[in-house]
């Protein structure tokens, strides 16, 4: 039977440098989709899927982040005085419960392998799970949920959200080997790093989300670090696919690389067209913007 995902780390420690000069005195992951800080969503995400601990593996100047996930008694209390009860059940939404949050450091860029290890004291000998910030993804139910039954159906292990990528694009990525398919999931049985094309076993990249078993922080103290200094969380999950087993979900949805700038504008747009209260406002704008280019959307054309 396989133990429950009760524990989600949030690597959040990076500098944010293509997004310079907006991160230079804010992290990255506080930028917002709409309204809504990048952190903010995937903690959502790991809520949705019956995390109960959150874990944020920060650097320097990311104090913000755990000011964020803290009570704000000042701004609470001028809400409650101004009658803004819309925007007070909002911010106690997204509050984690005490005692739920916890933050440590990494002290140096040394990789998401590295990030991940860092965790490891806090995380204990459980199974948890890791969401990247940068990759937000649209869908319903949220891809950590998706991964979690699959997790639950497949009786345990490690279990990899995966995309298809075009194939020129797969040196840019991890690609994983897959057999043995049930629906939209898979017996991963090899994976590799940036292969070259020709190299490649599939299309299928790893996207960002993760199910893991503690023995891969054993794993990670094994390898080497790579270009940069920096240690590879696949390079230790290929090392613990050796006596475990690895499953990938092609999961429903759409992700958006808020790490790169078209990615976050593109995010900002998708979420933006499907609120309510924003969504034919936004439209409107948008139709208008293109025009002013000389060009014409597809709704507007119809």
């Amino acid at each position: 039977m396989s133990r429950p995902i009760k524990t989600a780390v949030f690597p959040v420690a990076g500098l944010g440098t293509r997004f310079l000069p907006a991160t230079k005195a804010m992290p990255k992951e506080m930028l917002t989709v709409v309204d809504k800080p990048l952190i903010q969503m995937v903690v959502d995400e790991a809520r949705e899927a019956g995390v109960e601990h959150f874990v944020f593996v920060t650097g320097r100047n990311k104090g913000v982040i755990e000011d964020h996930f803290d009570k704000q008694y000042e701004l609470e209390s001028t809400l409650r005085t101004r009658g803004k009860n819309a925007q007070l059940t909002i911010l106690e939404q997204d509050l984690p419960g005490a005692g739920q949050a916890s933050f440590t450091r990494q002290q140096e860029p040394l990789g998401l392998g590295h990030a991940v290890w860092c965790a490891r004291h806090l995380v204990g000998n459980a199974p948890f799970a890791v969401l990247l910030p940068d990759m937000i993804i649209k869908s319903e139910p949220g891809c950590l949920a998706q991964m979690v039954k699959v997790y639950e159906q497949r009786g345990g292990g490690n279990v990899i959200a995966v995309e298809e990528a075009p194939w020129e694009h797969v040196h840019r990525y991890g690609v994983v080997a897959h057999k043995d398919w049930s629906d939209n999931h898979f017996t991963i049985h090899a994976m590799v790093e940036k292969p070259k094309r020709e190299d490649a076993p599939s299309n299928l990249i790893i996207s960002g989300r993760y199910i893991l078993q503690p023995e891969i922080f054993s794993e990670i103290e094994k390898v080497e670090p790579g270009s940069g200094g920096e240690i590879q969380i696949t390079d230790a999950m290929i090392s613990l696919s050796r006596y475990q087993r690895f499953h990938g979900l092609r999961f429903d949805g759409t992700t958006y690389d808020c790490g790169d700038k078209v990615g976050f504008l593109a995010a900002n747009v998708a979420y933006g067209l499907e609120r309510e209260d924003l969504g034919e406002a936004f439209k409107d704008a948008l139709e208008q913007i293109i025009k002013r280019r000389g060009g014409t959307l597809s709704w507007a054309a119809k």
